[in-house]
């Protein structure tokens, strides 16, 4: 199975909704920079040093992105891990999907790609990036 590994929602004003969400659960925000379109990284809950991934079983972190008006499916997804990012594309063409997106490379991260799903939904995935060691 390919587990659900992030969450992304769209915001008018990333700022205010980092705001919100930092003060009504605790969660921690990072503002990337232009070269990332000001996303804004989401810790909802703490990760391993070294493998950056959730100590906590089932929890995910997220990203909060700006709304486009022009985009009508512009609404929260969630990211699936995959092993080959361009065999997961075509399988998805392939069910009866559409990608939207990509593929984007996001350094350090992985490979992404958007795709509307036979209702409509917006979902992506992600080939993660082979996890460096971190050493103290």
């Amino acid at each position: 199975m390919n587990p659900v590994v992030h969450f992304e929602m769209p915001a008018e004003d990333k700022k205010r909704m980092a705001d919100f969400y930092t003060k009504v659960f605790g969660w921690q925000t990072q503002q990337m920079g232009p070269e990332m379109d000001e996303y804004i990284v989401v810790t909802t809950t703490e990760t391993d040093e070294k493998t950056r991934r959730p100590k906590m079983p089932g929890a995910i972190n997220g990203g909060f992105y700006g709304k486009d008006k022009t985009n009508i499916n512009d609404a929260p997804h969630v990211v699936i891990s995959v092993d080959n990012l361009d065999e997961s594309m075509k399988m998805v063409t392939e069910a009866g999907g559409t990608i939207l997106h990509g593929p984007d490379d996001i350094p350090g991260i992985g490979t992404y790609a958007s795709f509307k799903d036979t209702e409509g939904n917006t979902a992506a995935m992600l080939q993660p990036a082979p996890m460096m060691e971190v050493h103290p």
